[in-house]
């Protein structure tokens, strides 16, 4: 039968405690004792001797002082309520028939001798019981001595054996459990513990040899898999055509494929083990994806050409924080070479579209002529609808053009100082027919005396168009459009302010991305490219686009351009 630590605890904090109750109760019991006998003491006894006192005192000044017959009187009245001795009733009577003799025959009494005899007597068996009762208090005092020197001797051996067994009985045990799991956190599996116990640490230890014993079978029965798999894993790493680093939660290098031996012109068991910062300082392109946190796309000279890398960084959480990292140059050259074939498609096709849609837009400004004939109304309307699908398809072409600029880094820029109003007259003018039509109100609000800026005049008086464009497009008939231009500290602020539907806050942060239309516009025959453009000329000549919009009240396109200090107003 098992005995649980618990009831071991149990038992003898209980013993403990009735010793401690019975001590408390040993104590109080003596304590009253030795209270009642001294207040005996003092209320019996010891008062009595206080009347023969004062007595005494009154018998000395008798007869000639008569106040003392009236304060002898009541001291004795006193003293004979407090008779508690053995002798003390006699004494009491005695003094009593004297006094009344004394009280009747004050001149001729002659018998104080024995009046004071009488309270002698009482005042002797008063003070005889003092001692008596002092006697008896002494030995119960010893008694009580006698009785907690035992029992606190008892309390202190009980005290001293827990005190000395007690932890060896936890700690031992504990200390032997603790040597095993180190042993098996160094995959010692074969240690077992030996406790002679029936207490749960004897469980303990048994469940403890099972598990090492599990642990030791799972060990060598899959130590060759775990092998193979790890072989595997690192025949499936090299053969990708990324190369890959990793690290653990030092940084120390771990592995390294061989794509990544080629890029960094590194071999694996050469570094392995070794601190990544440290083995950077000796190769400049480790050290350059060490600092490549914006994740821009890395070009590297390999196998006698550039080629393009994209960088991707894992990180790998495990329960205890932070367990490596893994770095991942995937290579995009095939990629990179298929949008510059791309890019320089799109521009070959749309220069070439270009002079034919001009042929096109010429003849059609030509049979809107009346000198060269009249036409009838349905040829007008077959005229107009060619009219607006050649300005369409310019359109497409000449964002598609810009684009090819942006996507080649080709974009060519005439800076020259101008004044932002031209700007804002050249961009109204080239849209005040489009909002006429559609039944919108320019507003114009530009502050006077603007200093001059130098940008491309060509290329942000575009992106102002294309921002009253899409201003006008989205706007309510009767609608109000206003263009503003401010300046605030050394920049121009330029900006396009519609109250038309505006735009959901979750597509704010795609506008000006390419190819990119607000989900549920009417608007189908755009191409998704003029914002992304026209961010890419401001940003291009050292500004910046902006966006503020709230849905169902309007949206406000900007840009900022910063005045030079050269320029003059």
């Amino acid at each position: 039968m098992r005995t649980k630590i618990k009831t071991k605890l149990i038992l003898g904090l209980v013993f403990l405690f009735i010793v401690i109750i019975c001590f408390g109760i040993l104590g109080i019991f003596y304590v009253n004792r030795l209270s009642n006998d001294a207040s005996m003491i003092l209320k019996d006894n010891h008062i009595s001797v206080e009347y023969c006192n004062h007595m005494m005192k009154a018998l000395d000044k008798l007869p000639e002082d008569k106040s003392q017959f009236l304060q002898f009187e009541k001291t004795l009245q006193l003293q004979e309520k407090n008779i508690t001795e053995p002798g003390e009733f006699k004494a009491t009577s005695e003094v009593r028939l004297l006094f009344d003799k004394l009280k009747n025959e004050p001149d001729s009494f002659k018998e104080f001798k024995e009046i004071r005899k009488a309270v002698f007597k009482i005042e002797d068996a008063n003070q005889a019981a003092i001692i008596h009762k002092n006697a008896i208090a002494a030995k119960t005092a010893t008694q009580a001595n006698l009785w907690f020197t035992i029992i606190a001797t008892c309390l202190t051996l009980i005290a001293f054996t827990f005190i000395v067994n007690f932890p060896s009985i936890i700690s031992k045990p504990i200390r032997v459990l603790t040597d095993g799991i180190k042993e098996i956190a160094k995959k010692n599996y074969s240690k077992r513990i030996h406790l002679d116990r029936n207490d749960e640490f004897g469980v303990l230890a048994e469940t403890f040899n099972t598990m090492a014993e599990k642990l030791d079978e799972y060990e060598h029965s899959n130590l060759a898999e775990i092998k193979l798999e790890k072989t595997r894993i690192e025949a499936i790493v090299n053969k990708m055509n990324d190369g890959i680093i990793g690290l653990n939660e030092k940084k120390q290098i771990l592995f390294l494929n061989s794509v990544a031996e080629n890029l960094f012109g590194l071999k694996e068991k050469e570094i392995v083990g070794k601190f990544v910062s440290e083995v950077a300082l000796h190769n400049d392109l480790l050290r350059t994806v060490l600092q490549n946190d914006t994740k821009k796309q890395l070009k590297i000279f390999i196998d006698k050409k550039e080629s393009y890398f994209n960088q991707e960084s894992i990180v790998i959480q495990t329960d205890n924080g932070i367990g490596g990292q893994v770095i991942i140059l995937s290579n995009v050259t095939p990629f990179k070479e298929l949008d510059v074939a791309k890019t320089n498609f799109i521009a070959t096709i749309s220069h070439e579209l270009k002079t034919p849609l001009f042929a096109i837009r010429m003849s059609t400004q030509l049979l809107e002529d009346t000198r060269v004939g009249e036409l009838n109304k349905d040829q007008k309307e077959i005229l107009e609808s060619l009219k607006g699908n050649s300005d369409r398809l310019l359109k497409i072409t000449g964002e598609l053009l810009n684009m090819s600029q942006v996507e080649t880094g080709q974009i060519q820029l005439r800076k020259e100082p101008t004044k932002p109003d031209i700007i804002v007259l050249r961009a109204l003018q080239a849209v005040q027919q489009h909002a006429s039509k559609m039944g919108v109100i320019l507003k114009e609000n530009v502050a006077k005396d603007l200093p001059a800026i130098s940008v491309d005049e060509e290329k942000t008086t575009w992106v102002l168009i294309n921002l009253l464009t899409n201003a006008i497009k989205y706007s309510n008939e009767n609608g109000v459009v206003e263009i503003k231009v401010v300046k605030e500290n050394d920049q121009l602020v330029f900006s396009v302010i519609d109250k038309g539907k505006g735009i959901e806050e979750q597509y704010i942060p795609h506008v000006f991305d390419k190819y990119f239309k607000v989900p549920g516009t009417i608007e189908k025959s755009g191409t998704g490219l003029g914002l992304s453009i026209s961010k890419q000329f401001i940003e291009a000549q050292g500004g910046t686009i902006w966006l503020k919009s709230e849905y169902g009240a309007g949206s406000t396109f900007g840009f900022n351009i910063t005045v030079s200090h050269n320029n003059i107003k």
